[in-house]
């Protein structure tokens, strides 16, 4: 048999855990890692998800005792995104102007106990609009250009809280753009935009939009604005325009239903790409551990290799706290 294979067994490489670590080809470390958390108004306060098992909305003092959590393990930035109170949402997302909303208080708060932890901050009217659109409705119509003028102003508010990463999730034409003039304009030249450049309108983010309390009020669907999932050269002219705009870093959205889109996007232009492996992916996984159907910290970990396979620089994902526990025993 040997003289019929020749010197070609592919198979001696992975005879032993030494030789498999050795050969490796990409290799996930806590720096991969963005922990997406939600934020709610009050005091002591972690509300479950229900469709999202082991996630919490926390109020800022509870997120402030997570953010420190993260720093201790090396993991390097948080995601926040607010729970809004319902009385506090409108038709135009005016508390997304707020200086003193959740998302802005989270940011004050975090960077005062966890200064060297990053921070990055969504921006989109989704969480603040009583119609749960990302922007401003004239009639049944996104209208894109007004509501282009009010993310400029949110992203603002943010950077005066603190941000360090502005991450527009809006899918606005021409945002990145705007943002980053508005920005340098009044010295926030060192802020970064990660622009979520291929958002997908998608059946995955359910569980996101339960936790941040749009569901109920969201008015039709999503499809003027976030992208038709059936496209992918459409994606590599999002991403274009937004690096053209002055996008530092672009992300992909949802994560494993779309790895295609992060190689073309990673190869095209070669610069910080991410994935986020949204709320219902991280449901399904949980869901059928639940049921005994796989093995839970097997199926987090291969997951998120898949994502650093197909090129990701990091990945957003709400396994943050428990693959920074495993990586730090060994894989």
């Amino acid at each position: 048999m040997g003289e019929i294979l020749g010197g070609k067994r592919v198979r001696r490489n992975r005879r032993t855990d030494w030789s498999r670590r050795l050969v490796r080809e990409t290799t996930l470390t806590v720096d991969d890692i963005i922990w997406p958390i939600f934020i709610i108004d009050g005091e002591k306060r972690r509300e479950p998800v229900a469709s999202m098992p082991d996630c919490y909305r926390l109020s800022v003092d509870e997120a402030v005792r997570e953010a420190a959590l993260a720093a201790s393990f090396g993991i390097p930035a948080l995601a926040l995104f607010p729970c809004t109170d319902d009385a506090l949402r409108d038709e135009i997302g005016s508390a997304a102007l707020d200086p003193d909303n959740l998302v802005c208080r989270a940011c004050w708060a975090i960077k005062e106990e966890v200064p060297h932890i990053g921070l990055v901050t969504d921006v989109a009217l989704d969480p603040y609009t009583s119609h749960g659109h990302d922007g401003l409705l004239e009639g049944e119509t996104i209208v894109n250009d007004e509501t282009v003028r009010v993310l400029v102003a949110q992203a603002l508010n943010q950077a005066e809280a603190g941000t360090d990463v502005i991450a527009p999730s809006d899918m606005m034409d021409g945002r990145i753009g705007a943002i980053r003039a508005g920005l340098d304009a009044v010295g926030f030249q060192d802020i970064q935009i990660m622009a979520y450049s291929a958002k997908y309108a998608s059946a995955f983010y359910g569980p996101f939009r339960d936790a941040i309390g749009t569901n109920a009020c969201l008015k039709g669907d999503k499809r003027t604005y976030q992208m038709d999932y059936h496209n992918s050269d459409e994606a590599i002219v999002e991403a274009g325009l937004d690096l053209d705009e002055g996008a530092d870093m672009i992300m992909v959205k949802p994560g494993l239903p779309y790895l295609d889109i992060v190689r073309r996007l990673k190869d095209e232009f070669a610069v910080p790409t991410y994935a986020y492996q949204v709320s219902g992916e991280y449901a399904m996984i949980c869901a059928a551990a639940q049921n005994g159907w796989l093995d839970f910290d097997k199926a987090m970990i291969e997951s998120l290799a898949a994502f650093k396979r197909a090129g990701t620089d990091g990945i957003l994902t709400y396994f943050a706290p428990k693959v920074a526990k495993r990586l730090s025993v060994g894989l």
